[in-house]
């Protein structure tokens, strides 16, 4: 048994394959679906979503930046507001991204509390971005530098 998976963007389905189980990250942690889980329907937040297409195959990994799924009868629908795959994340544009944000951040002073809440969701962004390519390279042994 098998589902459905599907992972929709603005802009495209990023992913869409039968998968063993999908792993979420959640408010306060993470949630695990596998063929046959009860319904669920919830948010997800910034961080890194992993797939695993059998049982014994190796892990697949995307960063979002949030959205919400919904799981029903073994189909799984993940409306995000951004996912890409793990290697595909250039790690010195994301590295580079997430320090304007920080930048941006502490200069809170000068923002109002619409301008610093979007900042502060693309240094979450960024922040999502840099970890789960971090991992992603360090599990095929290339070196990135600091941690």
């Amino acid at each position: 048994m098998k589902i459905i998976l599907k992972i929709i963007t603005p802009e495209k389905t990023v992913f869409e394959q039968d998968t063993y189980q999908v792993t979420l990250p959640v408010e306060g942690g993470e949630v695990t679906i596998l063929p046959g889980h009860e319904p669920y329907i919830g948010a997800v937040k910034a961080g890194e979503i992993m797939i695993r297409r059998e049982p014994s195959a190796p892990e697949e990994s995307f960063a979002t930046s949030g959205g919400f799924v919904e799981f029903h009868e073994n189909s799984m629908m993940f409306l995000a507001d951004t996912a890409e795959r793990a290697d595909e994340i250039d790690i010195e544009r994301a590295e580079a991204a997430r320090k304007r944000a920080e930048d941006l951040k502490l200069e809170r002073i000068q923002m109002d509390d619409e301008e610093y809440a979007r900042t502060a969701a693309a240094l979450e962004k960024e922040l999502a971005r840099v970890k789960v390519a971090r991992k992603h390279h360090n599990r095929r042994g290339l070196s990135l530098g600091a941690e």
